[in-house]
């Protein structure tokens, strides 16, 4: 597999990450409040409820390259597994330093994290597939899957510790 097709879809798939985070952050008030949809998108303005805009589009970029490179890179899945813990780990350390620094959060800065978060997560994961690091699928796998149920149990029981936090309504969870 080449190295300029392998940039090329890491490239597509921050672009794709970049804009379905985006659209999630909103998706969940644009359904009404619906508790299904609030699984796989931010239910309010908490760290952890923004790691979801990360999460999903990311997984979907796994899944579908997957299916097109398959075969023919063998560390894929671990590659892009360790962008998005790379991407999340990157978003909750710059958050809570720069905040804890300035001793607020401004809506901006968040956003050019995002952004970022997504670049750098995209960038680890193209560097992991062209080095050809050895790869443990199985555990990639069980990474990815702990993370989905986390995702899903902690939107509707939600721990009540500050990374779960809304900033804005000062709750947890789902609130209407």
């Amino acid at each position: 597999m080449s190295k300029i097709k392998i940039r090329n879809y890491q490239i597509l798939s921050a672009v794709f990450v970049a804009i379905l985070g985006t659209i999630l952050h909103f998706v969940f008030k644009w359904s009404g409040n619906n508790l299904f949809v609030g699984a796989i998108s931010a239910v309010n303005e908490s760290t952890w409820e923004h790691l979801k805009l990360l999460y999903y589009p990311m997984l979907i970029t796994i899944i579908v390259g997957h299916f097109y490179f398959g075969k023919d890179i063998d560390n894929f899945v671990c590659a892009k597994t360790v962008g998005i813990l790379t991407a999340m780990i990157f978003t909750v350390v710059i958050f809570y330093t720069y905040t804890g620094i300035v001793g607020t959060n401004y809506a901006t800065i968040n956003i050019l994290i995002f952004y970022v978060a997504v670049v750098i997560g995209e960038y680890a994961s193209y560097r992991i597939i062209i080095s050809n690091l050895p790869c443990y699928k199985n555990v990639a796998l069980i990474v990815l899957v702990v993370l989905l149920a986390c995702f899903v149990k902690f939107t509707y029981i939600t721990p009540q510790i500050g990374l779960f936090k809304d900033s804005v309504s000062e709750n947890y969870g789902i609130v209407d």
